[in-house]
């Protein structure tokens, strides 16, 4: 039996005005990065070892054939000539980030990933690895045990995997050993990087501060950038006053958004989404075609031949049960989501809807589809 399903939703529903609420105001230090304060990315290439034969296939990834015999003759064991084929090592990328201001000594997070044929990293341990800086210097070593973040079971005729077993973390797994030289006290200003950019944040950030500190310290330079005079405002340093400042809390002023996944269905709205006046009107048709054929055998004995009868069943039904809404009130977030759930509309019907009401122009908001 084949079945043809087509389904279809009636509904109607209006949106009208409505007032702008303001947002929660948040601390200044969580709106901006300051410039000159900064992370900076390190790389290494290096060996894990003591896996349990989830490693590299020697001949598919020779390289990883030539750093062990590099760390090996490093220690004094000189394989030259010899042919070993170990299964309980793989060659890895590592990459870790200098935190901003991180001393000798203190330790951060690096990231392990293979890079040859090996299927799993779970037990292994990262040999002592050199890690580099854009400038070729070497600023951190790493080793330690892996936590690798998946898990692989198989057995003679199936595999099962979970997660990526092929990359995984060593926390705290990197001593730092070069600094990074950067005097920030000597800065004769400041800058402030909003990291949404917007006229009317930046304009308020500027008041706070100033307003904050009883003088004219702040400028807005652009939409994205408030320079602080460090001078004019009577602080010991650039970090006192940034000490000054950081707390200081700030209503962000962003353009209304909605964002759209399209693979999980997943919908967010801003707050300051607002939909003009508007009917959107989608079918509540239910189409449903099955094909049911007969097979007719002939008497026994008989002259005849078997034949196929076709049977088929057709229906139209019109979905009643889904009523018109309407909201006359306005058009908040609340409103809009209100409106959509008491029409019974799933997310991917409203996804249909907003795309469609985006298209029409009665979307005040910027539509991102990811």
């Amino acid at each position: 039996m084949k079945a043809f399903c087509a389904r279809f939703f009636i509904a109607v529903f209006m949106f009208t005005g409505s007032t702008v609420s303001m947002d929660a105001a948040v601390r200044l230090k969580d709106l901006v990065e300051i410039d000159g304060i900064r992370g900076n990315d390190l790389l290494g290439y290096g060996l894990v070892v003591g896996l349990n034969g989830t490693g590299d296939g020697i001949r598919n990834a020779p390289f990883t054939e030539d750093i062990m015999a590099n760390i090996l003759e490093r220690l004094g064991v000189n394989v030259t000539g010899e042919q070993f084929r170990p299964r309980n090592v793989a060659a890895v990328i590592v990459t870790a980030t200098l935190p901003p201001f991180a001393r000798a000594g203190t330790r951060v997070d690096v990231t392990v990933s293979a890079i040859g044929d090996a299927s799993s990293l779970l037990g292994g341990t990262l040999v002592m690895t050199p890690l580099n800086g854009a400038d070729g210097a070497i600023y951190a070593v790493a080793q330690g045990t892996i936590i690798a973040g998946g898990a692989v079971a198989e057995g003679a005729a199936a595999r099962e995997t979970r997660g990526v077993p092929t990359s995984g973390a060593i926390p705290m797994g990197a001593r730092v050993e070069k600094e990074v030289n950067f005097a920030f006290n000597s800065l004769d200003v400041v800058r402030l990087a909003l990291r949404v950019p917007d006229l009317t944040t930046a304009a308020m950030i500027e008041d706070a501060i100033n307003r904050h500190l009883g003088r004219r310290v702040a400028t807005m330079s652009d939409p994205g950038t408030v320079a602080l005079n460090v001078a004019a405002s009577d602080a010991r340093s650039p970090a006192h006053l940034l000490a000054q400042i950081e707390n200081i809390r700030i209503a962000p002023q962003a353009r209304a958004r909605v964002v759209i996944d399209q693979r999980s269905g997943t919908i967010v709205m801003g707050e300051d989404v607002r939909i003009s006046r508007v009917a959107v009107a989608q079918g509540g048709l239910t189409l449903r075609v099955e094909e049911a054929p007969l097979v007719v055998q002939p008497n026994p004995f008989s002259q005849g031949e078997t034949v196929v009868v076709p049977r088929t069943r057709a229906e139209l039904r019109d979905d009643r049960e889904l009523s018109m809404a309407e909201l006359t009130g306005g058009t908040t977030l609340s409103d809009v989501v209100a409106g959509l759930n008491a029409l019974g509309v799933s997310p991917r019907d409203m996804i249909d809807i907003l795309n469609t009401i985006h298209a029409a122009g009665a979307l005040h908001a910027e539509l991102i589809t990811r």
